[in-house]
């Protein structure tokens, strides 16, 4: 098993590992660690990227995911360089943190939107993405309009000022869901085999479970701006928005 380092501690950029296993998929070396701080994307939130280094050579990481039980993490290396990835060899692992925090915020910004839509309308989520500055969500909304719209940002912005804490915990998942309306989409796609479930708190607007890493406090999201609405359906209305 990795020890998933981004739910320790979201803010860590840099790591030492050691590498537990080696193969290649699509054509490219991927590497499996010990311990890892790259979050393997999931819940709408896309996969870190950044760098490994192993004997003294910086190898970029372009993706990192979930398969068979381990988080894989693919490395580009320039063309001819060989660099020998073996098991137990000793990395030294780097995120691209600018991109790494953006996420984090926008990730944040998401729960800002689904607390208060959820708060003051009462709409569940039937749908969700997100890259690093912006998303969208899709509510249970039967009509949408620019005066909805307008509210909802100003709400959300209000949220940000009260620079509310944010934290997570791993719950039993017996214990968690006697938490009311913990999941907040239509279908709990939570399967069965999870016995354990994080759950991540903005503190007096939101409990949700979640899988991501996000900002300490709602205020690190900046102004958040809602560039567009539009119907997908007779009770599927999207929402989209960007950070500042």
């Amino acid at each position: 098993m990795t020890t998933e380092l981004f739910y320790d501690d979201a803010y860590l950029q840099e790591f030492d590992a050691a590498i537990t296993a080696v193969d290649k998929k699509d054509g490219r070396p991927r590497v499996a660690l010990n311990r890892t701080a790259f979050y393997p994307g999931g819940g709408g939130q896309p996969n870190d990227t950044g760098w490994l280094t192993i004997d003294h050579r910086r190898l970029a990481v372009s993706k990192v995911g979930r398969d068979g039980g381990r988080i894989w993490h693919t490395l580009e290396g320039k063309k001819g360089e060989s660099v020998p990835i073996t098991p137990g060899r000793q990395v030294q692992g780097l995120l691209d943190w600018e991109r790494r925090y953006l996420l984090m915020r926008t990730h944040t910004a998401m729960h800002i939107l689904c607390g208060v839509v959820w708060r003051d309308y009462g709409a569940s989520v039937t749908g969700g993405d997100m890259k690093p500055g912006s998303g969208r969500m899709d509510f249970e909304f039967e009509a949408m309009s620019a005066d909805l719209v307008a509210a909802i940002e100003k709400k959300c912005n209000a949220e940000i000022e009260a620079a509310r804490p944010v934290t997570a915990k791993t719950l039993p998942r017996e214990e968690a869901f006697l938490i009311p309306d913990l999941i907040r989409t239509r279908i709990n796609l939570l399967p069965k085999q999870i016995k354990k479930v994080r759950t991540v708190e903005l503190k007096g607007l939101d409990l949700q479970a979640d899988g991501g890493t996000h900002a300490a406090n709602t205020s690190e999201v900046g102004a958040m701006r809602v560039v567009d609405y539009r119907s997908k359906g007779a009770i599927n209305k999207r929402i989209y928005v960007e950070i500042g």
